[in-house]
């Protein structure tokens, strides 16, 4: 049986709701959310929201109802505040006031969502629940989790969301919700969307983004990185230090700067986009395998950008590139369980291996080389794994995973229908496991290497 009982359905709430749904096409970035509040009264704020130890013993304890987020639906939304007594939520809020702003939130992001990317199919958000408690599927630390058409909030985590980030955190669950795999490639394409609507996101998730910033845009970015992190925050208070940072006060020109790098970024943070939309579980063994969170935009930005020159010796270029074809053609992430960072060594080896001091030179050899790597013989972008039988592996093991977790006693029958959807559709593109059949690593046939 479900967890939660049948909700009503309020007729007038779907179409004040469609309304605001309407009203979200006309309201860019921030602008339709509270305005910001300072550190000290977000803190505030948070203090008031403080998570139960467990969740609530009386399974009828929640307070839900059923929302049409737009007049085309095809299905409502169901919305739930499990815990709502236990949590002595009514002691400050009215529940169906909470429902109303939740269901607006939602309406919002996906207005905004379907506004910067058109193509998308119709975003599944069947169910979101505001959880006042942590478990396995909303841990501590975590603002929200997307699993299964489902989205889950702590209550201090909406604050943060409204307060702090301008609706970004709302926006960047529900692409999740319209991703077919799981893995760092899906982040970087929903970071994709955060970076274009604010700046500071690109410092708060630099690992998705610096390469390519740096090398191509801001040839300083790394001082900016370390400037926005240098700023003190305090300790006394509940607002987490990636907040702090976020709404201090920061160099005006440097933000404007990278800004103007991000909107030149674009082109690639689509391509990104496309790769792992049509390649979803290449994309994601790729990104693990290599341990490099910005695999698809380094290679977006390899592809499509001027390459840039390289000032070295024929024989460093071809040391460089067998570094780097080694480092990127080992399994030990994906086969072993590590987390190694492959970009990360070879840039390493490069420096310390075949003496290339020049940091600069380091990074242009590794875009060529991803030219190369990632480039199939008609010209068009190739993700074939070379080792096809740890690809298979790969995505069974994730398969096993998804299932584990739509098995989670704290499911929602909602979300277990939806786990079991997904997997099924995972199971009809599971790779045949044929040993080494994809294209090696280095060049193919007559393929020379432009400086």
């Amino acid at each position: 049986m479900s967890f939660y009982p049948s909700p009503v359905r309020l007729p007038a709430m779907r179409a004040a709701v469609f309304m605001v749904a309407l009203l979200g096409n006309f309201l860019h970035g921030a602008a339709g959310a509270a305005h910001a509040a300072g550190v000290a009264e977000l803190g505030r704020l948070l203090a008031l929201h403080p998570l139960l130890k467990a969740p609530p013993r009386d399974p009828g304890d929640v307070l839900s109802r059923e929302i049409h987020l737009g007049e085309d639906a095809a299905f409502p939304t169901l919305f739930s505040i499990p815990g709502f007594v236990a949590a002595h939520c009514g002691s400050c809020h009215d529940g169906e006031a909470l429902l109303d702003a939740a269901a607006w939130r939602a309406a919002k992001a996906l207005a905004d969502l379907r506004r910067e990317r058109a193509a998308l199919a119709p975003v599944p958000l069947r169910q979101v629940i505001i959880q006042p408690w942590a478990d396995e599927l909303l841990r501590p630390g975590q603002l929200a989790h997307t699993t299964f058409d489902a989205i889950r909030w702590f209550p201090a985590s909406i604050l943060i969301d409204e307060k702090a980030y301008g609706g970004a955190t709302h926006l960047h669950e529900a692409l999740h919700l319209t991703q077919s795999f799981v893995g760092p490639a899906n982040e970087l394409e929903a970071y994709g969307l955060n970076i274009l609507r604010d700046p500071r996101f690109v410092f708060l998730n630099y690992p998705y983004f610096e390469q390519v910033i740096r090398t191509f845009f801001v040839p300083d970015f790394s001082a900016l990185l370390d400037a926005f992190f240098a700023r003190a925050t305090r300790e006394n208070l509940l607002v987490p230090k990636e907040v702090q940072w976020f709404l201090g006060e920061f160099d005006a020109d440097a933000r404007d700067r990278v800004a103007r790098g991000i909107e030149k970024m674009r082109p690639l943070l689509a391509e990104a986009s496309r790769m792992n939309r049509e390649h979803p579980l290449e994309a994601a063994y790729l990104t693990e395998q290599t341990g490099v969170a910005s695999l698809l935009l380094d290679i977006a930005a390899a592809r499509l950008l001027p390459q840039p020159t390289v000032d070295v010796p024929a024989q460093v270029r071809e040391k460089a590139f067998s570094v780097l074809a080694g480092q990127f053609g080992r399994n030990d992430n994906t086969r072993l369980g590590y987390r190694i960072d492959r970009r990360k060594e070879a840039l390493m080896h490069l420096e310390h291996g075949v003496k290339l001091k020049n940091e600069g030179q380091r990074a242009k050899l590794y875009f060529h080389f991803l030219n190369q790597r990632f480039s199939g013989e008609d010209g068009e972008v190739d993700l074939t794994p070379a080792d096809q039988e740890d690809f298979a592996e790969f995505v069974k093991r994730k398969l096993a995973q998804v299932r584990k977790l739509s098995e989670f006693q704290g499911m929602t029958e909602l979300e277990k229908e939806a786990g079991k959807r997904m997997i099924e559709k995972i199971q009809k593109s599971l790779p045949q496991a044929t040993p080494i059949s994809g294209r090696p690593l280095g060049s193919h046939p007559g393929e020379k290497i432009n400086p």
